[in-house]
């Protein structure tokens, strides 16, 4: 039978929905009825009903109603489902028949229309108004006429009608429900177990029809298990199978609408435990094969599409595990077929498959016996023939193609799911399906993908497999680098082959490296062996492709490869040098003409090559190491550079008359099982301890790979010695001494010196710190943080030099200066004179502090603290300067005077701020300038001057300003003159009045209140004489003083600045100038 026998028909798959036909619409020519048609059949919503629309015309004549059976007392069935029983009720036999009809009210000849409705038997009307006459001439109820305007809003009068259709099919599917249970009473088990199968399979689909999916879940699980209790034979095996096939289909189909999937799998589970031990026919047993094939395939299908729709699965259950045992099923039909298929027989004549009607009248049956369910056939010779015709169809269907599309859904699904030995596992079967089926270049190119995975997770058996298959579609295509490529891989140590088997592939490779053909493979079709024999031929032919180049750090080749550098650094005035180490895995030894090393630097890469001498090759014993070392000079402008092996390459055969073959790694060499073997290598040292050292013989898996080397500067033989005070005082020229000794056998050229501060710290310190080597003066913000190649001539063996350099840090924390001495000396590698550039690195770290800290206050001339100042008159301005330097600080100004470290020195100033021009009310007092520098520095040292910004103060004015003259101190009872001088500072004529208030410490004589007018800008004097009673500091009498024309300035506003005491002696004798003396 043809594959396509196996598919489910369309009409059980599909989603059953209850089928009116619409009648009276011409929807091609009239526009309305066209808009009708399209409101119901056209972008249909998930909310409307499930109704399947078909226009029909009017003269349409219907599927004929049969005689109903009213007796089953000797009928016997022929069959359980007719082929066109689920198709005649999905399609064919509506559940409503819509009739509409298309009237005009304003017709002249409404009676005649209204007449001629009445004759039929339900309508539907496309019109607005006198429904009421047309249901009473009709004979209708109200409910049965609808009215359809066609307006903006004809969906929603459409939507209405369809739910009146909707109630109507459900009545008829219930109605033929109630039919076909009604049989149940005439049927007995002994002649009609067919029927029992058939009416709950009726039942069930009329449930699906009016969407009751539970009952119709309920009824196909009834039909199920009474299908299994009929009795099974080879002539009715098929039928069983099928049928048990599409109602399990059903179940299934079911249990996943209702988001049930754990039923699901149990029914198929269940199903599958059934049938598979149900073969039927021996000779067909390819079809029982089909059959199971077919049911993971559609199970499968309907998991993928219940996910769709919103299912989860998991790792452990997606529908990838049904697609893969439906091609395992497809892989047994494959080989049942090769075993019971006559390659020889024709197909017979007639026809055996030929049948009056063009098909099957039921489902599983046979064509040459439809209807015949006696467990003998009738016809035995025709049975043969039958089985003969179905053995040779058999043979053309292309099993790889379906075996392929099953591996390929499942791949899809574990590759979703996110398993990956699984998808590698089902490629690997792909592309064997592939091979028999003589697609080689597309099975080549699967094999080659899922080989790396085999590789990584070192499955050598596997592996070993898969490219056997491998080399097998690369001789058929006689592609000569895969042929190469896939022998070189065969006799690696990764293979499982036998040693014949090796020395086999060996000499095929040796064949083709020497342009011949190489013998065929083992297992490979004759047929396929004959053509790939003449692409070989044609191969040799074309001179111009005997040259490849095979990268095999992707492999696991059968010659093994690493290379190191012997350090990881080299100084410029040693040789480079390094080593290739060589094995080869196959049973014979192997010659090579040429091994080269390539570098990052191209220049090198002359010196990194060896060649054959002559006709003698190079070679490599089975299982024994090789050492090739090279040597070469680094150039001094490499200095600094990483020098890396960016690939070895070897050569196999020659270049005349034969194929030349160059064998490629990538890097140092390596595969891609060399990793974990340099692991497991590493363990096994660590376990083994010494024993390892003791080998006379190289340890290959011990050995690592140095792919780069980095070229450092000759080492130099200088001295460089750093002398200073840490730490620096901020805005300082602080010095730092620095010696330089040679120790070289010759003369240093061209010495030179970087001093600074060192690149790479926060930016900001490079604007803050200034370096030179000029210390009569203080450096300005011009001068570099970094002095570069600052010239210091040459150096003769044991000479020593000397610099300072002065760094000037003006803000504080701590700084990395570099001392960077380089200079070029004469020197001879390997026999080659070379210049080399040597250089030695100080850094010394220096903390920056402050030297002194600064205190600033204003106070009045009776040493008051001042919020304001009053202009034009004097006030002090008091500095403390607090030393925090741990070396003493040398002063200088009008005095010089030294600072110990925590010592403080204070000064005073006299200042007087002049009227101001313009309106502002603070001003800035200026700056305080400190020169200084360290004691212990030089005389020629120049002097820091450091700014200290002094605050702002606020101004006020005052408009009259009152001061006293006094003697520095009195006597008791002796008369004290004080003069009080008044000054009006406004442009006003001011009227002041004073008063003198009595106290118990004096006595006084002079006006004790008295009125004044005194004119702007003008003085007045007052003169008192005070008389003191008492010693000590002694309160003088207060002066109140108010300006009437001034209500703002109060009495301590001007009196603040006259004094408040003064120091009265006591009253003594007077003493002669002998006491004095003697005092």
């Amino acid at each position: 039978m043809a594959g396509s026998q196996w598919e489910l028909p369309p009409e059980l798959c599909c989603r059953p929905m209850a089928f009116v036909a619409l009648t009276g619409l011409d929807v091609v020519y009239n526009a309305v009825h066209r808009a009708i048609w399209d409101a119901f059949c056209a972008n249909r919503r998930a909310d409307r009903v499930p109704i399947s629309f078909k226009v029909l015309p009017g003269d349409h004549e219907y599927p004929k109603c049969r005689t109903k059976r009213t007796s089953y007392e000797w009928y016997i069935p022929k069959g359980i489902l007719k082929t066109g029983w689920m198709n005649k009720h999905l399609n064919l036999v509506p559940a409503l028949v819509v009739l509409f009809y298309e009237l005009d009210w304003d017709d002249p000849q409404w009676k005649e229309k209204q007449s001629e409705c009445a004759t039929k038997v339900e309508i539907d009307l496309v019109a607005s108004e006198r429904a009421a006459a047309l249901c009473n001439a009709c004979d209708l109820s109200g409910k049965s006429l609808f009215v359809l305007p066609h307006t903006d809003h004809l969906v929603g009068y459409i939507i209405r009608l369809e739910n009146a259709f909707y109630e109507h099919a459900q009545t008829y599917y219930y109605t033929e429900i109630r039919r076909v249970k009604s049989h149940k009473e005439f049927l007995n088990k002994t002649t009609h177990q067919l029927l029992f199968v058939r009416h709950q399979f009726k039942i069930a689909f009329f449930s699906e029809l009016k969407q009751d999916t539970q009952n119709a879940l309920k009824y196909y699980r009834t039909a199920y298990s009474l299908v299994h209790e009929l009795r099974a034979h080879e002539t009715n095996m098929l039928e069983i199978k099928t049928m048990a096939g599409f109602i399990n289909y059903k179940i299934c189909r079911l249990c996943f609408q209702h988001n049930t999937p754990l039923d699901a799998i149990a029914q198929f589970r269940k199903h599958i435990d059934l049938c598979k031990k149900k073969i039927g026919s021996a000779e067909l047993a390819f079809e029982h094969a089909a059959w199971m094939s077919k049911q993971f395939q559609s199970f499968g299908e309907l998991f993928d599409e219940a996910i769709k729709l919103g299912l989860t699965a998991i790792q452990t259950q997606n529908p990838g595990f049904y697609y893969q045992q439906a091609a395992c099923y497809s892989q047994d039909r494959k080989t049942l077929a090769q075993q019971l298929c006559q390659a020889g027989a024709s197909y017979p004549s007639p026809e055996p498959g030929d049948t009056q009607s063009g098909g099957l009248d039921f489902y599983g049956q046979r064509p040459w016996r439809q209807g015949h369910q006696s467990i003998d056939p009738p016809d035995a010779e025709k049975e043969k023939t039958g089985i003969v015709a179905l053995q040779i169809k058999e043979r053309d269907v292309p099993h790889s193609e379906l075996i392929i599309a099953l591996l390929s859904n499942a791949v899809a699904q574990f590759k979703k799911y996110k398993c990956p030995r699984m998808k590698s596992h089902l490629m690997v079967q792909m592309g064997e399906e592939y091979y028999h089926a003589k697609d080689y270049t597309k099975a080549l190119k699967l094999l080659d993908y899922v080989m790396c995975d085999y590789r990584t997770e070192r499955w050598w058996g596997l592996l070993t497999a898969i490219v056997s298959t491998a080399l097998r579609c690369a001789y058929l295509m006689a592609s000569v680098r895969d042929y190469m490529i896939y022998c070189m891989e065969l006799l690696g140590r990764a293979s499982t082959l036998k040693e014949e088997q090796k020395l086999r592939i060996e000499k095929n490779l040796i064949k083709v490296l020497k342009n011949e053909v190489p013998e065929a493979e083992p297992e490979c079709d004759p047929a396929s062996v004959t053509a790939a024999r003449a692409l070989w031929n044609d191969r040799m032919a074309l001179a111009g492709s005997n040259e490849f180049t095979i990268e095999v750090q992707d492999y696991i080749p059968f010659i093994q490869c690493k290379a190191k550098f012997q350090s990881p650094s080299f100084h410029v005035d040693q040789p480079i040098q390094l080593q290739v180490f060589l094995r080869a895995d196959c049973p014979h030894p192997v010659s090579f003409n040429k091994l080269s090393v390539s570098l990052s630097n191209q220049e090198y890469n002359q010196w990194c090559v060896v060649e054959s001498v002559g006709q003698e090759s190079m070679s490599l014993l089975p299982g024994k190491t090789k050492c090739y070392n090279f040597s070469f000079v680094a150039k001094t402008e490499d200095v600094g550079k990483k020098i890396e092996m960016t690939g070895i390459e070897l050569m196999l055969g020659s270049d005349g008359g034969g194929r030349c073959v160059f064998v490629g790694w990538r890097g140092a060499g390596g595969d891609a099982a060399s990793t974990h073997e340099a692991l497991l290598a590493s363990r096994s040292s660590r376990r083994c301890g010494r024993a390892v050292e003791a080998r006379q013989e190289l340890d290959w898996d011990s050995l690592s790979i140095q792919p780069s080397t980095m070229i450092i500067s000759r080492v130099p033989k200088i001295s460089v010695q750093l002398s200073h005070q840490p730490p620096a005082l901020n805005n300082e020229m602080y010095c730092i001494s620095l010696t330089i000794q040679s120790q070289e056998g010759g003369v240093a050229r061209d010495v030179k010196l970087t001093a600074g501060l060192k690149p790479g710290q926060d930016a900001n310190l490079g604007q803050t710190t200034h370096v030179t080597l000029d210390c009569s003066k203080v450096c300005d913000d011009t001068a570099p943080a970094l002095l570069p190649d600052v010239p210091l001539g040459d150096l003769n063996p044991g000479q020593q030099l000397e610099r300072c350099v002065y760094v000037k840090c003006v803000s504080t924390g701590p700084r990395v200066f570099l001392f960077h001495v380089a200079y070029s000396i004469d020197t001879s590698v390997e026999g080659r004179q070379i210049v080399c550039k040597c250089h030695k690195d100080e850094t010394v770290t220096i903390e920056t502090v402050v030297p002194f800290e600064v205190s600033v206050k204003f106070v009045s001339t009776k040493f008051e603290p001042l919020e304001r100042v009053a202009v034009d008159i004097p006030f002090l301005l008091m500095t403390d300067i607090l030393s925090s330097s741990p070396w003493p600080l040398l002063l200088e100004g009008t005095q010089h005077f030294v600072l110990q470290t925590d010592e403080c020195a204070s000064e005073c100033f006299c200042l007087r701020c002049p009227p101001l021009t313009n309106s502002s009310t603070t001003v800035a007092t200026g700056q305080y300038l400190i020169s200084w520098r360290r004691k212990s520095s030089g005389a020629d040292s120049p002097l820091i001057q450091t700014a200290v910004a002094l605050p702002h103060v606020i101004l006020e004015s005052v408009p009259l300003y009152i001061h006293a003259d006094l003697p520095s101190f009195g006597r008791v009872r002796e008369s004290l003159s004080v003069r009080y001088h008044i000054e009006n500072r406004t442009a006003l004529v001011q009227e002041v009045e004073m008063a003198v208030e009595p106290s118990d410490a004096f006595m006084f004589s002079g006006l004790k209140q008295v009125r004044l007018r005194i004119l702007p800008g003008s003085e007045q004097q007052m003169l008192y004489n005070y008389y003191p009673l008492m010693a000590g500091y002694q309160t003088l009498p207060q002066l109140n003083i108010s300006l009437p024309r001034c209500l703002t300035t109060n009495t301590h506003t001007l009196r603040r600045f006259l004094p408040q005491r003064i120091f009265v002696k006591p009253q003594g004798r007077q003493l002669d100038d002998a006491s004095i003396a003697a005092a």
